[in-house]
């Protein structure tokens, strides 16, 4: 788990091992991790907890649809959220199985 801005730090984890960790970020700009870290590490994350916990379904849909345009293409993303959470709205993790199912397929 990767807490905070990781947005300095991308080129320095490219220098690992190709595959050899997962990350999963909370506050790092996903569409710079995925061009940093695309053909190199698995990304994962960053489903505001803000849109989880108070926004509508709609929103939750809105942020996992953008996340996988942008992260999924090529392979290599998980969709979750950017961080653990102890309270969640069911409706709005409905939103985040939903969305995967609708827009994150790959073919």
């Amino acid at each position: 788990f990767a807490e905070g801005k990781y947005n300095r730090r991308l080129e320095v984890i490219k220098d690992l091992p190709r595959s050899s960790a997962i990350w999963w970020f909370d506050q790092t700009d996903m569409a710079r991790a995925k061009k940093v870290l695309g053909d190199t590490a698995c990304i994962a994350g960053n489903i505001p907890a803000a849109v989880l916990c108070t926004g509508t379904p709609q929103d939750v849909k809105k942020s996992c649809r953008q996340l996988i345009e942008v992260c999924a293409p090529g392979g290599g993303y998980i969709l979750t959220g950017g961080v653990a959470m102890d309270e969640g709205n069911p409706d709005n993790l409905r939103a985040v199985m939903e969305a995967a199912k609708e827009y994150g397929v790959y073919k």
